[in-house]
């Protein structure tokens, strides 16, 4: 099997928080990979960058996409970590990719914009996600692949033990929208601590992303 990783670009007003961002052009929103979805509420979270939070969730109030939202902490000046859930009417590409047995690894914003960095276990199953941008008028672009002979044999810079702790998150659901896995059960899975396995997926995801956006010749530093 040859996995690949992707770096994809998607743009339509109604894909989830489009019309927040804007209507706040200072706005940076990335996705929040260690808390991802709270699979009894339905809630996503997100790291937000922002000049103005009253404009930012002015733009919340009148978006199609999200129904209740909540600032559950700023974590320093001009950026906070909310909680969203989203309408019917969201256009929302992560039940696309989990069907598909693939793993969003990172999104963020550009513009009114967004940048994903996608894991596939075959380079065809991206054809799932073009087919429902096809279907939804989502502009789409494949900005970055790199293929590999497979997530356990990946040379992505990843230690034995954030490989086995991502093998078994993609294993037991874990990635999946909302989750069939909760952390603590992954934790269970590998007989450690759940902040364990937290630094080991959040460190694990990292290198993943790390390795599509450096080049050959760069380097990073070493984590356990």
């Amino acid at each position: 099997m040859t996995d690949i990783k992707a770096v994809v670009r998607a743009k339509h007003p109604d894909i989830v928080l489009s019309q927040t961002v804007a209507h706040d052009r200072s706005s940076k929103v990335k996705s929040v990979s260690e808390a991802g979805t709270d699979p009894t509420s339905g809630k996503f979270f997100y790291r937000i960058e922002s000049a103005d939070f009253s404009r930012f969730e002015e733009g919340l109030r009148g978006d199609s996409t999200v129904g209740e939202f909540e600032r559950v902490i700023e974590t320093r000046d001009r950026e906070a970590i909310y909680s969203f859930e989203y309408t019917d009417e969201a256009k929302v590409l992560s039940p696309v990719i989990s069907a598909a047995n693939g793993v969003i690894l990172d999104m963020e914003n550009e513009g009114s914009a967004w940048i994903l960095t996608v894991w596939m276990p075959e380079r065809t199953d991206l054809g799932q996600l073009w087919d429902y941008a096809r279907h939804n008028d989502i502009d789409i672009q494949l900005l970055r692949v790199n293929e590999y002979a497979s997530l356990g044999n990946t040379d992505a810079g990843l230690t034995d033990r954030q490989r086995d702790a991502l093998l078994v998150a993609l294993e037991t659901g874990h990635f999946e929208e909302p989750r069939d896995a909760t952390l603590g059960e992954v934790a269970a899975e590998l007989d450690i601590s759940q902040p364990a396995a937290s630094g080991l997926l959040r460190r694990g995801i990292k290198r993943l992303i790390v390795s599509s956006l450096v080049d050959d010749g760069d380097t990073v530093g070493h984590e356990r």
